[in-house]
């Protein structure tokens, strides 16, 4: 009876792997979550074949799920407008208890019934069986069987807790419940109407991964099988389950595999098909994530949570798969910018940042879509609840920074893409560097950084370039003298006392070191060529 309980509260199962070798392949680091082999030798998959009885059962749990989830965030409508038409008296309650009381017993019984299609399954006992025991004792035998299994993925064990490394359980300045610290803090919501607000906000979220636990999700299972993944469920400090896949490169002859790229993907972005398939192309060690609300990660995608689950997420890198901060890259794209720069600015010891199609302040990008009588509320709106405040964020990072702006975005323009100058990839470039070097990017050098961002090719890039006759030789040993003399922190004083013609060549020679163009619109993938490490001295 025992075994059939467990059937019938079970989460669903989607795929199962096998091995065809006796041995299989081990992980270089034995502490990180178990990994799935690739399948081009040592093993195959197959689709979870559910019997008939499970999948009927399945089908009808999952339809009163969608449709329980939108009764419940929108019940205070739902409410409200049964009170006016008169609906809410005893008469009237009553009856409609009774339909309710009704409904939910015929939805035990499917859930009954799919309990003993599952307990009928030799596979599902299986399956549940080693799950169980992974529940009770994490070991990593228990661990590396439960791998062989892609399935819901709410049932998987906590692999990793924010509290988990000692620094935190000793420092009183690290992250609280209440969420890790922002340059902003976003208002506590009050109210009825705040709760009501917030119920909505979850809706979307709610309702697609609801939708989206219903097909076999095999964007995962390619990720699992063809690349080696290790999959891990991290545990943020606001209770937000986070989603990760590991891929370890550390075992190869490719020198990058010894330096892990953590991937902040971008909206509707996930790690299976998202931006991390460029550094894993360029032979580098890739940690992929998933944001709260997204696939297998819970919570909504605010910046709070956002922060929260980045922290965790950067935790785990270090103190579980074993990272120095010095050999970690943080890469973003678009949305996936104001993680990444939170990152930057709470880590500053990691390696470099690379931002791919990314913007300075979100607030133009709203106005740009809203009408300009509302510019007060979108204003105050924003900067409440998704102040994604990217350039203040990257501008209290002292390491190396590379921008890709894409030459053709019709997303973080605030005009239409053939006008490049309204990319706000423009304007997180210039307060970097006014705000790095104040002095070089005075007058002159911000007039002439703003002629070269205008250049639509290579050969109108080039062509500002040269008239200016730019010297690197010599903006290299001013910027080198000025390090050894000041140190490396900034802002720096450089330019101070040099001429116009001397800071209009110093001002071009950084734009191009700090920003990269590639010919493309918003959504197309980053070829791993492009995927260069930023320049430092």
């Amino acid at each position: 009876m025992a075994k059939l309980l467990s059937c019938v509260l079970g989460p669903r199962l989607y795929k199962i792997y096998r091995e065809r070798d006796s041995e299989r392949a081990q992980s270089s680091v034995p502490e990180t979550p178990t990994s799935v082999t690739s399948p081009s030798s040592s093993s195959w998959d197959t689709y979870y074949q559910p019997r008939a009885l499970e999948k009927h059962a399945d089908s009808i749990l999952a339809l009163a799920s969608v449709f329980w989830s939108i009764s419940y965030y929108s019940s205070p409508f739902a409410f409200f407008y049964l009170y006016r038409k008169g609906y809410l008296g005893l008469s009237k309650v009553v009856p409609f208890s009774h339909y309710a009381g009704t409904l939910l017993l015929l939805l035990a019984g499917v859930a009954c019934l799919r309990g003993i299609g599952r307990w009928t399954n030799p596979q599902y006992r299986q399956f549940i069986t080693i799950l169980e025991a992974t529940h009770r004792n994490q070991s990593a035998e228990n661990k590396r069987q439960l791998a062989n299994y892609n399935f819901d993925f709410r049932s998987w064990p906590v692999d990793f807790h924010w509290e988990e490394p000692s620094s935190r359980k000793e420092s009183r300045g690290g992250p609280s419940r209440r969420g890790v610290a922002l340059l902003r803090p976003e208002p506590l919501h009050r109210g009825t109407a705040d709760t009501l607000l917030n119920r909505v906000k979850k809706l979307p979220c709610q309702v697609t991964r609801d939708v989206a636990s219903c097909p076999s999700q095999p964007g995962c299972c390619i990720s699992l099988t063809q690349c080696n993944g290790r999959r891990a469920k991290l545990l943020a400090c606001d209770g937000n389950e986070i989603d990760t896949m590991f891929v370890d490169r550390r075992g190869t002859a490719e020198p990058q595999g010894q330096k892990l790229v953590i991937c902040c993907e971008g909206n509707a972005g996930f790690y299976e098909v998202g931006c991390v398939s460029t550094p894993l192309e360029a032979g580098y060690s890739v940690l992929g994530w998933n944001h709260p609300g997204f696939a297998g990660s819970t919570g909504v995608p605010f910046p709070q949570n956002e922060a929260n689950a980045m922290d965790v997420v950067v935790q785990f890198a270090i103190h579980r798969l074993g990272f120095q901060p010095q050999d970690i890259i943080i890469y973003a794209w678009s949305i996936g910018g104001f993680t990444a720069t939170w990152a930057a600015m709470s880590y500053p010891d990691v390696s470099a940042v690379i931002l791919d199609a990314s913007f300075d302040d979100l607030v133009p990008l709203a106005l740009k879509v809203m009408p300009d009588s509302w510019r007060g509320l979108v204003t105050r709106t924003v900067r409440q609840h998704l102040n994604l405040n990217n350039a203040e964020q990257l501008c209290r990072y002292q390491g190396p920074v590379l921008l890709i702006r894409r030459t053709k975005d019709e997303i973080i323009t605030t005009t239409v893409p053939e006008d490049i100058m309204s990319n706000r990839g423009n304007d997180l470039l210039l307060k970097l560097l006014q705000h790095r070097y104040p002095r070089v990017m005075a007058e002159e050098g911000l007039q002439v950084v703003r002629q070269w961002l205008e250049a639509s090719s290579q050969l109108e890039e080039a062509s500002i370039y040269s008239r200016w006759e730019v010297e690197e030789d010599w903006c290299l040993s001013v910027l080198r003298s000025y390090q050894a003399e000041h140190g490396p922190d900034f802002p720096w004083s450089v330019g101070e006392d040099m001429s116009a013609d001397g800071r209009r060549q110093l001002a071009l020679f950084l734009a191009r070191k700090h920003l990269h163009n590639f010919e493309a619109t918003h959504c197309s993938p980053l070829p791993a060529q492009n995927f260069q490490m930023p320049w430092h001295l």
